[in-house]
C-alpha cells in the first residue's frame, strides 16, 4: 500500500528548475534511499515532501491525502516527520527536553510527554545523556537528538536528511543499527544519504537524482553498478 505518492513533481525558483517531473512511491514498511551528487535536487525534494514549500507543478499525496495546502505542522500531525542535514537542536535545553518538543505533538500533558521522550531516548541510545545539554554533544550525539525529536512525534513516515553525514565509520554503523530498530517499530523510512555504505546496509530500494531528475531506481546492488549512476557520480571516465 502506498504511503507516499509523488506524481510529476517539479519545483522552480525563478529560472532555476530544482526538481523536474519526478514520480515515485514509497509503500508502508519500506526503507527507501535517495542518492545523487551535490546539487541534484535532493534537499529541494525533501523540503517539498515535508511541506516546507509547495511544488510548482505535480502532486504529493501522503496516505492518500494531497498535501499541497498543508503546513509542516499539519503534515507532522498526520504522521510525517523529518530530520535536517544540519542538526537543529535547542542547545541550552537538555537532550530530554529537546525530545519532549517532539513528544508534545501527541502528548499534551508534560508528564506524558516526558515519559514518551524518555522511551524514545532509550531507542536511540541516549538514555544516559537525557540530562545533558544538547550543545555539549558531539556531531553523532546531536544527530541522534535530531532523530529522537522527530521519532517522538510518532511518525508513520520518517524523512532522514543525511543523518550519517559527519559521522566516522563506527558511528555510522551504530546509527544503522538504530535505524533498523526504528524500522522494526513499524516506521517507514525515506533517507537522503551520501554515505553509500549506510545506503547499502539499509535501503531496500534506491532512487537516484541528477540535475533535478530521477535517472534510476532499483535495488541498491543494481544501482551501484548502473553505468548511468556511476557517470552521474564520478564522470564518464569511470563509466562501466
Amino acid at each position: 500500500m502506498a504511503l507516499l505518492e509523488v506524481e510529476s513533481l517539479s519545483k522552480r525558483f525563478g529560472g532555476l528548475t530544482a526538481n523536474r517531473d519526478i514520480s515515485f512511491r514509497v509503500d508502508a514498511g519500506e526503507m527507501v534511499a535517495i542518492i545523487g551528487p551535490n546539487g541534484a535536487g535532493k534537499s529541494t525534494l525533501f523540503n517539498g515532501l515535508a511541506c516546507a514549500h509547495r511544488p510548482s507543478s505535480g502532486s504529493i499525496r501522503f496516505d492518500g491525502r494531497d498535501t499541497a495546502a498543508l503546513t509542516p505542522e499539519s503534515v507532522a500531525a498526520l504522521g510525517l516527520a523529518r530530520t535536517f542535514q544540519i542538526p537543529r537542536s535547542f542547545g541550552d535545553m537538555t537532550v530530554l527536553e529537546n525530545t519532549m518538543v517532539g513528544a508534545l505533538l501527541r502528548h499534551r500533558r508534560l508528564s506524558d510527554a516526558r515519559r514518551h521522550a524518555a522511551e524514545v531516548l532509550r531507542h536511540v541510545g541516549l538514555a544516559d545523556r537525557a540530562q545533558t545539554r544538547a550543545a555539549s554533544l558531539n556531531v553523532a550525539g546531536q544527530k541522534r537528538v535530531e532523530l529522537a525529536r522527530a521519532l517522538a512525534t510518532g511518525p508513520r513516515l520518517l524523512l532522514l536528511d543525511e543523518v550519517a553525514g559527519g559521522l566516522n565509520p563506527s558511528e555510522a554503523l551504530a546509527l544503522v543499527d538504530i535505524l533498523r530498530g526504528v524500522h522494526a517499530m513499524g516506521v517507514t523510512l525515506l533517507i537522503v544519504e551520501h554515505v553509500l555504505e549506510v545506503v547499502m546496509r539499509l535501503a531496500q530500494r534506491v532512487l537516484v537524482l541528477n540535475f533535478g531528475q530521477l535517472i534510476a531506481e532499483g535495488p541498491p546492488q543494481q544501482i551501484v553498478r548502473d553505468p548511468v549512476v556511476v557517470e552521474a557520480y564520478l564522470g564518464s571516465r569511470h563509466r562501466v
